[in-house]
């Protein structure tokens, strides 16, 4: 009978312990009420015993930062943190998952909105109606000359009062800054009639090997100047490809070419000896050379993704032929549907003249003349 009662005894014991010992686990939770908690209880402990659990968890987190590159903080965890080290003299040594120069950081975030909150205005600012903002944009948008100050004497001689900082607010509506160097497209429609731009294509014949074609472009005409292809594009080929391009001393003032190792040192002496100016593109900007690459693009789609091509020879002859094309019977959107080699206006038709469809390409396209 004894024996039993000290049986339940001990069972009821170890149930209680049980109790007690999941509520202290889940007080001590790593939450930002738990860590209140968790403060509150060590108060009243030893300092050894807080010194040991110090140096424990201390190794548990050096531990953890072998395994987790950047552990992720709440923002309960950034104040907490703060917070805490405002209270340990020695605080840049307990900082073991973060740095020092975060903590301030953290800091002077906290102190900005502080002073944010403290400097807020609580009245509310007189609005402007919307009648006078519609005025402000529209005397912009008319009166290009006209300034800020300009615009708030006219607005006074109306009787509107707005401020200064006002008007320019609205002004960046109707007025958009202005870039402060030239553009490039700007710099293309004023140069156009002297520069050229150049590049490459790939193309692959039927045994899967590739040609490279070099092309060069006039950029007022969009006539082609040169085109060549090769199964090896060294500097000295493309080099040469240029002094054919320039015979007579035809050259242009500038040269646009993009950032490919195929041009190298050759080509830099023949363009300098012509005294030609290269202009390199932007990386990762084909539009830099954007009438050169729509020609490669017509070329692709227009001539080389019909055929197959057999050889360097074939190619060649491909693209001499569809050259000749391009340049004296194809109209061009970008010159008013003209053609590059004679940008005349058209001549009016006549009544009875018969029109004849020249073969292109092997009947691939077709050029439409008068008869003679």
């Amino acid at each position: 009978m004894l024996l039993t009662l000290l049986k339940r005894l001990t069972g009821a014991i170890h149930c209680r312990l049980q109790t007690i010992r999941s509520r202290i686990v889940l007080s001590t939770k790593p939450t930002a009420s738990g860590q209140v908690l968790g403060t509150l209880a060590d108060l009243v402990r030893s300092k050894p015993e807080l010194v040991a659990e110090n140096a424990l968890l201390r190794q548990q987190l050096i531990v953890l930062g072998r395994s987790v590159k950047r552990p992720k903080l709440t923002r309960t965890d950034r104040v907490l943190l703060v917070l805490l080290a405002g209270k340990v003299r020695a605080w840049r040594h307990a900082l073991l998952i973060i740095k020092p120069d975060t903590l301030l950081r953290w800091h002077r975030q906290g102190f900005r909105l502080f002073w944010r909150h403290k400097s807020k205005v609580t009245t509310a600012l007189p609005q402007v109606p919307p009648e006078t903002i519609v005025l402000i944009v529209e005397m912009a948008a008319h009166n290009r000359l006209w300034g800020a100050e300009r615009i708030r004497g006219e607005l006074l001689k109306l009787g509107i009062r707005v401020s200064k900082r006002t008007i320019q607010k609205y002004l960046r509506r109707a007025r958009p800054p202005r870039s402060r160097g030239q553009k490039w497209s700007t710099f293309l429609r004023n140069h156009a009639a002297s520069i050229w731009a150049c590049d490459f294509v790939a193309v692959t014949d039927l045994f899967f090997r590739l040609i490279y074609a070099f092309v060069i472009v006039g950029l007022a005409s969009r006539r082609v100047i040169h085109i060549g292809g090769t199964r090896h594009p060294t500097d000295a080929w493309v080099a040469q490809q240029l002094r054919e391009a320039t015979p007579f001393d035809q050259h242009p003032t500038y040269l646009i070419r993009d950032n490919d190792a195929k041009f190298g040192p050759a080509f830099a002496r023949v363009a300098a000896g012509s005294g030609i100016e290269i202009l390199r593109t932007p990386f990762k900007a084909p539009r830099a050379n954007a009438i050169c690459e729509r020609f490669l693009g017509s070329l692709r789609r227009e001539c080389l993704d019909h055929l197959i091509i057999l050889n360097e020879r074939h190619l060649c002859r491909v693209l001499r032929e569809y050259v000749v094309y391009f340049n004296a019977a194809r109209p061009h959107q970008g010159i008013k549907q003209q053609l590059p080699d004679n940008v005349t206006a058209p001549v009016a038709a006549q009544g009875g003249e018969h029109i004849s469809a020249v073969p292109v390409l092997g009947g691939l396209h077709h050029d439409y003349r008068r008869a003679a």
